[in-house]
């Protein structure tokens, strides 16, 4: 975005003209997301309209800066009725770019990985788990629901046959870095890491830590202050 577009925009991160930027600001792609998870789960539960002072009670944004980061894209909801779930969720997806499906190699079989392999929470996104590694010989070959354990030598092939493109870490610290390159020697951009290992990875590469400890520490830094 150039600076007269940045003059001319709507105070987040969209021109004025509805136009879309070519990388949306971090706050509003954060925000973005957060309405989503709050959408899907409004889907699922089959609420056909939701209003933005619903949304603000489950995300904790303004509703008033919840207007504004959808009006920036269109005019998506009606005064009085709200927004249309589904189709809201659809514009989203598109906005965020992640509409259709995104393949993910799951590393570890344990009780973690089993549940991350079990629950909705990726699929519910448009991600998909379709291959699941370990470093155990005694859990390579044995089945994760419809999915065979498979051994780490084959991560290059499995890439490149499966169209993959995050990889979710949910194996002990010792053993993340080492995973964590090998996925970059095999083309993975993105890396899901819920051990505790600060990952050391290139910079074309993208790392998202998911640590209660710190999401703890986070809320609680709040609710002191």
């Amino acid at each position: 975005m150039s600076v007269s577009d940045l003059a001319n925009s709507s105070g987040n991160g969209v021109p004025a003209d509805g136009a879309m930027p070519e990388r949306l600001s971090l706050g509003v792609a954060a925000r973005l997301a957060r309405y989503l998870q709050v959408l899907t789960k409004a889907k699922k539960e089959g609420k056909d309209t939701i209003s933005s002072q619903e949304l603000s009670a489950f995300t904790q944004v303004n509703s008033t800066q919840i207007r504004r980061d959808l009006s920036g894209f269109g005019k998506f909801g009606k005064r009085g009725v709200g927004y249309n779930v589904d189709g809201l969720v659809t514009q989203i997806r598109k906005i965020l770019r992640t509409a259709g499906q995104h393949n993910i190699a799951l590393f570890g079989a344990g009780h973690l990985g089993r549940a991350i392999a079990s629950s909705d929470v990726f699929a519910d996104h448009g991600f998909r788990v379709v291959a699941i590694f370990d470093l155990d010989p005694d859990k390579i070959g044995m089945h994760v629901g419809s999915l065979e354990v498979r051994d780490v030598k084959n991560l290059r092939q499995v890439v490149e046959d499966e169209d993959i493109v995050v990889g979710v870490l949910a194996v002990p610290s010792a053993a993340a870095q080492g995973l964590a390159e090998q996925l970059v020697r095999a083309g993975v951009k993105i890396i899901f890491n819920y051990s505790e290992s600060l990952l050391r990875v290139p910079p074309e590469v993208t790392v998202h830590t998911s640590s209660p400890a710190v999401d703890l520490l986070y809320a609680l830094y709040f609710y002191l202050t």
